[in-house]
């Protein structure tokens, strides 16, 4: 599995994924603190999303895509 390197890259690909298939999507957020790194996965068994990041900005970036998949999870009926 390889991460994706860009964030902007990495927030529509999640996105395009969800709308995909929402009801088969994982989303997994992992922080190291001994590390300093956090890691963001978005997978449905067929396709794996990753990102891994040490910059603290990404965390509001991270915030902000959280919110909109919140937004998509609570506004269609399935």
């Amino acid at each position: 599995m390889t991460y994706i390197t860009s964030w902007e890259e990495f927030a529509k690909a999640v996105e395009r994924l969800y709308s995909n298939d929402p009801m088969k999507c994982r989303f997994v957020i992992k922080y190291r603190h001994c590390d300093g790194k956090l890691s963001v996965k978005m997978t449905d068994d067929h396709v794996c999303l990753q990102y891994r990041t040490e910059h603290a900005q990404d965390v509001k970036k991270l915030e902000k895509l959280t919110n909109q998949l919140m937004r998509h999870m609570a506004s269609k009926e399935k």
